[in-house]
């Protein structure tokens, strides 16, 4: 069954801004991976006078980078843990990225190992999967299109997977299905009581697996959540969006989005 839960990005939800810096699109995984993979992506960046950077948003999602205009393999490909503020990164040459957006509660079974020993240092592919690894970068930067590019990746994936022993943390796993579902809008106390554990049970989980906490978590995924209201413009005002996504009044809304988004709110209308 398809994934409930599908971030955006700057380049989806500013594309008058980006038009000319950013060329950005997503692709859709096979359906045996979408419990794992939330999609494929590629932005080709052109650092032209005046652009905005490139704005990483948190999601709640790991990504493999792939730096396709890399010189060797051995540094082409590479995952930063989990996002929890805004990051705009400027870029003074040309870029062509592919990336591949893991769902954090599955990234284990694919990275072979835990989001919390990645945290926010770049760890590069090879220090993951070992020569395999540097053998599927190679072919990752040889392929002639995208449709090949993610066949190389999805074989990859799936081989991971049919040799991996069940490794997610069954509570951090059954959590994440309960933050989803009520799009973050959950007290921490709400979702112990849920999963019938204490807060700090649930606490030392999630650090010890995702190296957040469930109230980040829970946050990331609330915002994400109102960003896809933004985006669809299905909301009465920003008020009431505010109210409906449990943010107590307009300056805890506010302050939400500077640190997620770097932007004040009024930035972002039904028209972006």
């Amino acid at each position: 069954m398809p994934h409930s839960y599908r971030p955006l990005h700057a380049p989806q939800l500013q594309p008058h801004q980006h038009r000319r810096s950013h060329s950005f699109r997503e692709f859709v995984p096979s359906r045996g991976l979408s419990s794992h993979v939330v999609a494929y992506w590629t932005v080709d960046f052109k650092p032209v006078p005046g652009n905005p950077g490139h704005r990483v948003i948190p999601d709640g999602c790991v990504d493999i980078i792939v730096d396709l205009l890399a010189p060797a393999s051995r540094q082409a490909a590479y995952v930063v843990g989990l996002e929890t503020q805004v990051e705009v990164l400027q870029f003074t040459k040309a870029r062509s990225v592919w990336g591949i957006r893991l769902y954090s509660e599955s990234a284990r079974a694919i990275l072979k190992a835990p989001l919390s020993a990645i945290k926010s240092q770049r760890v590069y592919i090879e220090d993951l999967w070992g020569q395999e690894g540097l053998d599927w970068v190679e072919k990752l930067l040889v392929a002639k299109s995208v449709q090949e590019r993610i066949e190389v990746v999805e074989r990859q994936l799936n081989r991971i997977l049919a040799a991996a022993e069940p490794t997610a943390h069954a509570l951090v796993y059954q959590s994440m299905k309960y933050i989803y579902d009520s799009k973050g809008n959950l007290a921490v106390t709400d979702l112990a009581d849920k999963v019938n554990f204490s807060e700090r049970h649930l606490r030392r989980a999630f650090d010890r697996e995702l190296g957040v906490s469930p109230k980040e978590m829970l946050g990331i995924v609330r915002f994400q959540s109102v960003l896809e209201e933004l985006y669809s413009g299905d909301y009465a005002s920003l008020t009431d969006l505010a109210l409906q996504h449990g943010y107590y009044d307009q300056s805890h809304f506010s302050s939400a989005f500077m640190r997620y988004y770097g932007l004040p709110l009024k930035r972002l209308t039904r028209q972006a």
